[in-house]
């Protein structure tokens, strides 16, 4: 049993190893006649590459992204869409020193206790190069989703770095493209540099925790019991590599709060009923309320450091270890367009399983 694919009627299958010859994805249920070039999808591609600062790994790929099938004159054809990004900066022989040894923090022990055999180059396919995949299907939801709901946008932003956090006082989405952490928060982005820098210096890594927040979702998505939205986007961003837990609106802080404190109070507007506030993240009983759909998720530090680290190779013996290559201070800095992508093909989803079962019908209110 193989378990690539994710989606219920937008499916997307992702393949393909971080030192092998290309990666890519295969988008199944994309509605036809939506307007899908190489170019656009390449603009969020761009955003995760990488190699674009000394934040990141200097991995020099392309990702340059090909549409195989499923594109005809620039729209598609309601055919499964077949994405191929091929890698070209592959250093394998940095890994030689762990084809028979676990590196503490990765995949490597529990594949080989899975599958008796592993990829060890990069990880291969528990490596966090698999995530262009995602981003280049991302693409393809996100186009259709222009289609279908004009004005919908989804925004990705880091809200921590370590124990660093931002202050929301200082708020900017301009800022979010500024700065190569993604964070809203000029004055944060500034610590977070130095910060990084003496981990770097110190061959150390660390954690983050990102904010992805959906405008414009119809309400009505999702479905009980076991077809909630915010079930699926726990489980899409529970997929990303290296992510430890998810929350939707408040989280884990809501056990915090009382039921005064915590239930969103609604008032009538002049287009229906309008929400004080969003703890919940706009979504209850796994349906989307309209308000802005609210996820975050917490990425654990790169496993991938020049530190010695305890850990036993494939014969038994107790050895220290340390893992060469070209590695991120912060994974968490470039799964900010993979937790974008994620949402995008989630809420395509659910909008294509709600068009099916309620053909649009919703409940009104006054």
């Amino acid at each position: 049993m193989s378990l690539n694919t994710f989606g219920h009627l937008f499916r997307v299958t992702t393949w393909g190893e971080s030192h092998g010859p290309a990666l890519g994805a295969t988008v199944d249920g994309c509605p036809p006649g939506v307007e899908i070039e190489a170019a656009a999808l390449q603009h969020w591609l761009d955003r995760r590459k990488p190699g674009q600062n000394k934040f990141t790994t200097q991995r020099q790929e392309a990702d340059a992204v090909k549409i195989l099938s499923g594109v005809f004159e620039g729209r598609s054809t309601g055919t499964p869409i077949q994405l191929m990004i091929e890698n070209t900066d592959q250093r394998s022989k940095d890994y030689g020193d762990i084809a028979r040894a676990f590196r503490p923090g990765h995949a490597d022990l529990a594949y080989h206790l899975k599958y008796g055999l592993r990829d060890y180059r990069g990880g291969g396919r528990s490596s966090a190069r698999e995530t262009a995949a995602r981003v280049a299907a991302g693409g393809v939801a996100r186009a259709a989703l222009a289609a279908l709901v004009p004005g919908l946008t989804i925004t990705g932003y880091m809200v921590q770095v370590g124990p660093h956090g931002i202050d929301r006082s200082r708020f900017d989405a301009a800022e979010i493209e500024r700065n190569p952490f993604w964070c809203p928060d000029a004055v944060a982005a500034e610590g977070w540099a130095s910060y990084l820098d003496d981990l770097r210096l110190n061959h150390n890594s660390v954690g983050a925790v990102i904010e992805v927040v959906a405008s414009g979702v119809p309400a009505g998505l999702g479905a009980p019991l076991y077809g909630k939205l915010d079930s699926d986007l726990a489980a899409a961003m529970m997929s990303i590599n290296a992510v430890k837990a998810v929350e939707i609106g408040e989280g884990m802080a809501a056990a915090a709060l009382t039921g005064v404190e915590n239930a969103d109070e609604m008032r009538m507007g002049p287009n229906g009923p309008e929400f004080l506030s969003n703890h919940a993240g706009g979504i209850l009983g796994g349906i989307s309320t309209g308000q802005d759909v609210v996820v975050r998720f917490a990425v654990k530090p790169t496993s991938s450091i020049l530190t010695p680290r305890k850990t036993v190779n494939q014969a038994g013996e107790e050895i220290e270890l340390i893992t060469k290559g070209r590695h991120d201070p912060c994974v968490g800095i470039r799964a900010v367009p993979v937790g974008e992508a994620m949402m995008a093909c989630v809420l395509l989803d659910h909008l294509l399983l709600d068009r099916g079962q309620t053909g649009g019908v919703r409940g009104t209110v006054g």
